[in-house]
């Protein structure tokens, strides 16, 4: 089975579940940002310094991180969704707190007629 690519109706969707989970970080929303990722043991978050293995150890994190810098920018961000219920969306954020630049990719999957974020990646260029 060959699953449509980029329905536009789901882009629009996941652009907006993806603009909520940027909303939330950039104002450091806790509870909103643990909403968005699924609560499982098989969610994977690494991020720039750390391997977050479950969702347990990503609220956990949650709770002690800094928040990210407020002049934080995304470019380049690409949302390309499969079928109805899956999706990635990969980025490029910058801010003055860094030269460098970073990126982002997230996995989101449908579940129970809610997106979640299955696993992400965090990176800086060297």
């Amino acid at each position: 089975m060959n699953p449509q690519v980029n329905l536009p109706h789901i882009v629009e969707e996941v652009e907006q579940a993806f603009a909520d989970y940027e909303h939330a970080l950039l104002i450091h929303d806790v509870p909103a940002l643990d909403r968005w990722f699924w609560y499982d043991p098989q969610t994977v978050r690494y991020g720039v310094g750390e391997i977050l293995l479950g969702g347990e150890a990503i609220r956990q994190y949650r709770q002690t991180c800094a928040p990210v810098h407020p002049s934080r920018k995304l470019h380049r961000t690409v949302v390309t969704t499969f079928g109805s219920d899956y999706a990635t969306v990969s980025t490029e954020f910058t801010g003055e707190d860094s030269d460098k630049i970073g990126r982002q990719m997230q996995t989101w999957v449908r579940m129970d007629d809610e997106w979640r974020i299955v696993a992400a990646h965090v990176s800086l260029m060297l």
